[in-house]
């Protein structure tokens, strides 16, 4: 079995007590509990987790939530097989057995990955333009060959043997999303009187607060995440972790999707392993945060590539150092506090590259006015290529660890479905909510575009005392905030420079191995509306949705069309 060799010896918000053991690929790891399996990979030293879909290219873990477009694996085997998992929402439990993906024979040396090779003959849309010629071979050759390539995992063989339920549940306000706007959004209106339903995806309350090096009055953000869950608790708030919601149906009709014993070996007799919930509320709070944005630069889709709020949150939440020595990139201020978290974990860092102009206040490794052009490696990163903006000489930088940090992007994902369009912010280098408040819904937090940690507490009581007015509470009050809380803040973004195009591939849909030059030959070809380019290139429909690929594959569809 191997050690926890990349395993901090202090920190983060896991139990050290309760070691777990568990299978990957059929080797023996240990992990503790509070861990992803993501997370307890990273510990012990593994990067190389699956393949993509049509270039079978190597792919490690790229976020540290369930935006995640790289880490996909298998869970546990026979009847319960359960594929297409992030590994990064995966909770860690005794037992476990995981699997990468979509490799033949093994992740190591995937025999497919030669369609590297014939990566000329497969751009976008190539399965419209081929296949056609001799006739006969389509049901003899063609069909059967595109059958075995497509799909991911593999579904379990036989019948499920666990049990579901569902059931229904009223409430006069509900939150969606527990980070500081949500909980304070709860707290808030049920201190007014509300009833008050919180639900968040995440094992355990507090979002950011966990991942993130945050100080409220002094005390340790992840200790006042952590504590949240009892203090709603015992003013009356029903707080559901675990818990997904998935749809949003008319008169605030939510459909929510409980895991209760997805983290277990096997479920308890008594107890189904997941729950469809039926939430109607009289008013909703969304608080749902943001995604960060990733880069465009060639080889950007090997392992040891992530996002910086990633890296911060295997630091600072699960006590892992993602890397030993890293260069980390962007646009923001987040490329800061990233390097300050990785330093204090002890990783050495190699350079920080800004692509704004060099700034006098910050000291360190610091290049303004820079971006990194490509990426090197083979199955994990080996190092980078650095340039001026403006198309300077480059120069190469050893590292294992590329932090990539692109601004933000609010989580607008339910507020679509119910017509809300989304409208680009300029300062914010983003897409807001085109409407935050509504007769209906409230939006808060780092979902409406308030990024600083102070300022998402205050807007989610604001929100929470909103709500419950608007439910009947004729007298709501407004619950104390905390008179201190520093954490990361973006600060001053700018737009990135033009994509240096170059011999490497630059990927945009890192699962669907969407390039630039896919999104150029799409226009090319005259599929330049955004519905028509997503089907044509399949840009956005990765298991993430686009979470982490919509935003830069607009950019280059924009470029493209001037």
């Amino acid at each position: 079995m191997n050690g926890q060799t990349n395993r901090l010896a202090r920190g983060g918000v896991i139990v050290r007590e309760a070691p777990l053991r568990f299978l990957f690929n059929g080797e023996q790891f240990e992990g503790f509990e509070g861990d992803t399996l993501a997370a307890a990979l990273l510990a012990n030293g593994v990067r190389l987790i699956g393949r993509s879909f049509k270039y079978h290219r190597p792919r490690g873990v790229f976020t540290a939530g369930s935006h995640e477009p790289n880490a996909l694996v298998e869970l546990r085997s026979g009847a319960r097989r359960e594929p297409n998992t992030q590994a990064t929402v995966a909770e860690l439990f005794d037992g476990l057995e995981a699997r990468s993906q979509n490799c033949w024979p093994d992740v190591r040396y995937d025999l497919l990955s030669l369609n590297q090779l014939l990566s000329p003959f497969l751009a976008a849309g190539f399965y419209y333009k081929t296949f056609k010629w001799p006739r006969k071979f389509w049901t003899a050759v063609y069909e059967p060959l595109i059958r075995r390539a497509a799909g991911l995992g593999r579904a379990a063989e036989t019948g499920d043997p666990d049990r579901y339920e569902k059931s229904y549940a009223h409430c006069d306000v509900l939150v969606i999303g527990a980070g500081p706007a949500g909980i304070m959004a709860a707290k808030s209106a049920r201190e007014a009187g509300a009833r008050v339903i919180l639900c968040d995806e995440s094992a355990r309350i507090g979002g950011a607060l966990l991942d993130e090096a945050i100080d409220i009055d002094g005390q340790a953000g992840s200790e006042w995440g952590l504590d949240a869950p009892t203090m709603l608790e015992r003013i009356g708030v029903r707080v559901m972790a675990r818990t997904t919601v998935a749809g949003w149906y008319d008169n605030n009709s939510f459909a929510a999707v409980e895991r209760l014993a997805d983290h277990v070996l096997e479920p308890p007799a008594h107890m189904p392993r997941q729950k469809l919930r039926r939430i109607a509320a009289r008013q909703v709070v969304i608080a749902t945060g943001a995604h960060e944005q990733p880069l465009l630069f060639g080889n950007n889709d090997l392992p040891g590539i992530m996002l910086g709020s990633a890296a911060r949150a295997f630091v600072n939440h699960y006590a892992v150092r993602p890397g030993e020595r890293a260069v980390i990139c962007g646009n923001n201020d987040d490329i800061f506090t990233t390097a300050r978290d990785l330093a204090r974990a002890g990783v050495d860092i190699a350079a920080i590259i800004d692509s704004r102009d060099e700034r006098a206040d910050v000291a360190g490794p610091v290049s303004g006015n820079s971006i990194v052009t490509r990426a090197r490696g083979g199955r994990a990163v080996t190092g980078a290529y650095i340039s001026s903006g403006d198309g300077g000489a480059e120069r190469w930088v050893r590292c294992d660890l590329i932090c990539v940090c692109g601004g933000w992007a609010p989580a607008v994902h339910l507020m679509s479905q119910r017509g809300n369009k989304p409208v680009w912010n300029d300062a914010l280098q983003c897409f807001v909510p085109g409407e935050t408040e509504t007769s209906s819904y409230i939006c808060a937090g780092s979902a409406a575009g308030v990024f600083d940690t102070h300022s998402c507490l205050a807007d989610g009581a604001r929100a929470g005392q909103l709500a419950a007015e608007r439910a009947g509470h004729l007298d709501p009050v407004m619950s104390r905030l905390p008179e201190r809380a520093s954490g990361p803040y973006q600060g001053a973004i700018s737009p990135m420079p033009a994509l240096v195009s170059g011999k490497s591939k630059c990927f945009i849909d890192l699962q669907n191995d969407v390039t630039d030059r896919d999104v150029e030959l799409a226009v090319r070809e005259g599929y330049s509306a955004v519905e028509h380019l997503k089907r044509y290139t399949t840009l956005g429909m990765a298991t993430d949705q686009g979470k982490t690929s919509n935003v830069n594959g607009l950019s280059v569809l924009a470029a493209s069309r001037g």
